[in-house]
């Protein structure tokens, strides 16, 4: 049973949203009524009415009450946990998932370069990865096809990093994926190069040991995603700020 903002969500409500996705309520809202929803289900009036409830406090769905029924809108939130039960299907039924997040570079923080040198996660990092990352991360504002796709990250397999504590206080366990960086840069690099070149005459260059790091639990930010690697993913793909990325993760 999942969570989203504090309130349970089960299967049953998410076989409820499912429904209501395909009656268009992707598409700005479909008119509908308990009663109509519990034909469907093959349910109750009440039960009908409790799963919208639970949906709605949930935040998955949006309702607008009218005199002969209500408009319901799948959120956001809604679809992206409709693509985490899609990835968790096509976990089953194919050999390979891969999910492909799009964005561009943007200026982080300063906080990964901090994080990834402690002690307590580089032993980790070292252990689990198999590198030493490069004390920084690449950050990536995704688009909103990005953000949508992301919620298949939940589908795939994490390699798990530890929490941990020393005398000052305890850090949170993170999760990485393994990733491969694809980069278009502006197209004044060196003639020479074995980067490929994009349609409208920019440089692709190719990451393949790299990984998508992100905190274990966490239902904020989710248009933002931080990389590591064992170089600077900036100066191996030649990227500055507001370039276009394609990350490609899992599926190996």
């Amino acid at each position: 049973m999942a969570e989203t903002a504090g309130v349970a969500v089960g299967y049953d409500e998410l076989a409820t949203l499912k429904l209501l996705a395909l009656n268009d309520g992707f598409d700005g809202g479909a008119k509908t009524s308990c009663g109509a929803l519990a034909d469907r289900l093959d349910a109750s009036n009440q039960t009908a009415s409790r799963r919208l409830q639970t949906l709605e406090d949930a935040g998955l769905i949006e309702r607008e009450r009218v005199a002969d029924g209500q408009w319901v809108t799948v959120t956001a939130d809604g679809e992206r946990a409709l693509r985490r039960e899609y990835a968790e299907y096509r976990r089953l039924f194919e050999s390979s998932t891969a999910i492909e997040l799009s964005g561009t570079v943007t200026v982080g923080m300063g906080e990964g370069r901090h994080y990834i040198t402690l002690p307590g996660y580089m032993t980790q990092f070292e252990a689990r990865l198999g590198y030493e990352p490069f004390p920084g991360t690449l950050n990536v504002d995704l688009d909103a096809e990005g953000v949508r796709a992301r919620g298949g990250l939940d589908a795939l397999r994490p390699i798990a990093i530890d929490g941990w504590e020393d005398d000052d206080r305890t850090y949170g366990p993170a999760v990485c994926y393994p990733a491969t960086v694809v980069g278009s840069s502006g197209s004044d690099t060196d003639p020479d190069s074995d980067a490929g070149s994009d349609s409208d005459g920019s440089d692709v260059e190719t990451y393949e040991n790299a990984h998508v790091i992100a905190p274990e639990r966490t239902h904020h930010d989710e248009d933002q995603l931080e990389l590591i690697a064992p170089d600077k993913l900036r100066d191996e793909l030649s990227l500055a700020d507001a370039d276009p990325v394609t990350i490609h993760v899992g599926g190996r």
